[in-house]
């Protein structure tokens, strides 16, 4: 690679997401008056309600996850337009009662995005703007983590040619169509934004198939000399009336 200049990815960008983890404090929430949860219950379907409005007018999208494991308890997934719309939703939540009760476990800000590494993608191509602007499964389960590429001596992935950087996210693409039907993945973009370069999302109605796609793609060359990983946070789709009886309330 002695005198090669390499090329930077071509990007498109789309929607904006937050991803939002909380612990929620039981036991201050149990001693809590019954009045006064309700009320934060009944503020807290209020919200839910606007981010469903934003939903049906296709602003943006949502999903509300019980996370396991001590990490978190709750994911507030939120995608929008823009950062400014972004900061409304987590002012929204901040200012709620229920926020009294919740504690920030870990948060994600990053911008949906589709690379390229052999020229510009065209905006107008039928199968660009829904990989922008996905809609949040209603249902199911999530598997998000951050993520970098390695800039270490060889295993620079910034110093490859673009041709090469190219053949290796085919077959990194390649192995993920295997999944096509039981994964929906989710690339978001994070440099400049967050500590990681990229945020993925996975959503599946069976938690085993993360297992199974992310292992796989251990063995491409891509991940294998390149990837390095953040934390793994998986949970649970929560419908209004699973939120409810996970906080006891309703």
């Amino acid at each position: 690679m002695e005198g090669h200049v390499p090329e930077p990815t071509f990007t498109l960008e789309g929607w904006h997401i937050l991803h939002d983890f909380r612990h929620l404090d039981f036991p201050a929430w149990r001693r809590a008056p019954e009045g006064e949860r309700q009320a934060a219950w009944e503020e807290l379907r209020d919200i839910l309600a606007e981010w469903a409005g934003v939903e049906a007018a296709g602003r943006g999208s949502f999903g509300v996850y019980q996370v396991v494991t001590h990490k978190a308890d709750l994911l507030f997934l939120n995608l929008r337009e823009d950062l400014e719309a972004l900061l409304a939703v987590e002012a929204r939540l901040n200012q709620s009662r229920l926020a009294a009760y919740l504690r920030p476990a870990y948060g994600f800000y990053s911008v949906v995005e589709l690379g390229s590494q052999t020229g510009p993608l065209d905006p107008e191509a039928p199968y660009v703007k829904p990989r922008l602007t996905p809609r949040v499964p209603k249902g199911g389960y999530v598997c998000f983590y951050p993520m970098n590429k390695r800039r270490q001596g060889q295993d620079n992935w910034y110093l490859l040619p673009a041709r090469e950087r190219a053949g290796l996210m085919k077959a990194h693409g390649e192995t993920g169509r295997k999944y096509q039907g039981k994964v929906l993945q989710v690339i978001s973009g994070a440099q400049g934004l967050d500590d990681w370069e990229w945020g993925v999302d996975l959503f599946s109605e069976d938690p085993l198939q993360f297992k199974k796609i992310v292992y796989e793609m251990r063995f491409d060359e891509v991940s294998a000399r390149f990837g390095e990983f953040g934390p793994f946070y998986v949970g649970k789709y929560l419908t209004e009336e699973a939120l409810a009886r996970f906080l006891g309330v309703g």
